[in-house]
């Protein structure tokens, strides 16, 4: 006997989501829309299939989907009924938090394991455990001058600081290069982190505007002008959150601005090294007046929370140094043990290529699903912006009821009007499988056009 499509249950589209997916993401709208109540009983896995024309196991993984999300519950010998708890995801999926991913092929339990117990066997452990304050030892300051090499050429490690975390830095420069009430530039979209460390001390940031290519070398100059700002904070390579990388001409333009208008640079590069061959750093062009960061945390793992801190040409590193350490003291001396350790026998450039390739293939699975999005091929995001019938805000609220976290727009807007737009994160999932599940899903919650409900406010 055939059973009639559920009345719950759209037509399937072949063409979209994983069809299992699209089942579950059906029985959690009838239970939101109150179609499906607690206690009603669903049709049988095989009865549903043949009425789908899909095979068994689809349904099979609906429901178990389904059971994930506490839609359902499941009587041994009488079949699955609506769940009492309703639509209460145990488990949501972070696209949210922009880490890099797994490297894989390489455990980084065993290479942390294995290497601090070496630093334990040719360290004092004491001289581990205790204050190191000080801009980094010559060792830790070298190590970060070879691992910066690729981007800046040879430095003199005396140009480096090793610092905790690059938040840490950039609130530390801000304080040395300007005080409240001063004003500095920035993208109209730029780095949370810089929006949150200006506003905790005092400083006014201006937005300037930008195009493909990054940030708009007229509106730089007319902001100079008008605002006589104390630095421009700028991130050229895979911006957060636009995923653009400014080219070398562009750069050109900016450096020949700020060096006319003795602006200085403050250079935000934690990806660079992702990005394998990227444009030249400003603080290559234009040395004397850029003061760059690089932290690991993007390259690596977020759990090293170390950064280092190029300094302008010819600038001694002690007023960075006690900014730095009225900030967060020092980094934790066996993290900095650890990732010195990592750069010079080789193991750092190993989890990078691991990252790099694992972060590629993330990135070509958001361009199949989400094609519109614009994204780094090695990078740890993508930008999307949304149809006309949709508004972000009520998109995050969509995205939320079926698990999904994603960062609106908003979170990045120095000032103007701020873009209907979305940065999704591709490193926090675990595997690559349940990312493209929840891509999947995303990308068929931008397509489902509902003006009615989702209109434009």
């Amino acid at each position: 006997m055939h059973t009639a499509r559920p009345d719950w249950m759209p037509a399937l589209d072949h063409d979209g989501a994983p069809l299992y997916l699209q089942i579950a993401m059906a029985l959690e709208g009838a239970v939101a829309d109150g179609a499906l109540r607690p206690g009603d009983r669903l049709p049988p896995q095989r009865a549903l299939a043949q009425a789908l024309g899909v095979d068994l196991t689809t349904v099979t993984r609906a429901y178990d989907e389904a059971r994930r999300r506490r839609l359902l519950d499941a009587v041994t010998g009488r079949g699955s009924f609506v769940a009492s708890r309703g639509a209460h995801p145990d488990e949501s999926v972070d696209l949210g938090m922009n880490i890099p991913p797994a490297p894989r092929g390489l455990s980084l339990a065993e290479l942390i394991g294995r290497d601090v117990a070496h630093l334990l066997r040719g360290t004092d452990a004491d001289r581990l455990m205790t204050y190191h304050v000080g801009p980094g030892t010559g060792i830790d300051r070298a190590a970060g001058a070879l691992w910066l090499e690729p981007v800046l050429g040879k430095l003199p490690a005396e140009r480096i600081v090793v610092a905790p975390g690059a938040q840490a830095a950039l609130a530390a420069v801000l304080s040395l290069r300007a005080k409240a009430g001063d004003t500095i530039l920035a993208e109209r979209l730029t780095y949370p982190g810089l929006i949150a460390a200006a506003a905790q001390l005092g400083l006014n940031v201006v937005g300037i505007e930008t195009d493909t290519e990054g940030p708009v070398p007229q509106a730089l100059e007319a902001a100079c002008r008008l605002h006589v700002p104390r630095l421009v904070y700028l991130l050229p390579t895979m911006q957060n959150p636009t995923s653009v990388t400014t080219p070398e001409p562009r750069r050109r333009e900016v450096v020949r601005i700020a060096a006319r208008m003795r602006l200085p640079i403050l250079e935000d590069d934690p990806y660079s090294l992702l990005a394998g061959k990227a444009p030249p750093a400003f603080a290559t062009l234009l040395p004397q007046q850029t003061t760059y960061i690089a932290t690991v945390s993007k390259t690596l793992t977020p759990g090293l929370r170390q950064a280092y801190v190029v300094l302008p040409a010819g600038e001694g590193g002690e007023a960075l140094v006690g900014a730095l350490r009225a900030l967060d003291l020092m980094p934790a001396p066996l993290m900095t043990a650890l990732l010195t350790r990592w750069i010079r026998e080789g193991t750092a450039l190993r989890v990078l290529e691991a990252v790099r390739t694992e972060a590629g293939l993330r990135q070509r699975i958001a361009a199949e699903l989400l094609p519109a999005a614009a994204g780094d091929r090695h990078g740890l995001h993508v930008w999307q912006k949304l149809p006309p019938f949709w508004n972000r805000h009520r998109l995050i609220d969509a995205a939320r009821r079926h698990g999904l976290g994603v960062i609106p727009s908003d979170a990045f807007a120095v000032d103007g009007p701020v873009p209907d737009a979305v940065r999704i994160s591709l490193g926090a999932v675990p595997d690559r499988a349940r990312l493209r599940d929840a891509l999947a899903i995303l990308a068929s919650i931008i397509r489902e056009e509902r003006p009615n409900t989702y209109c434009v406010v």
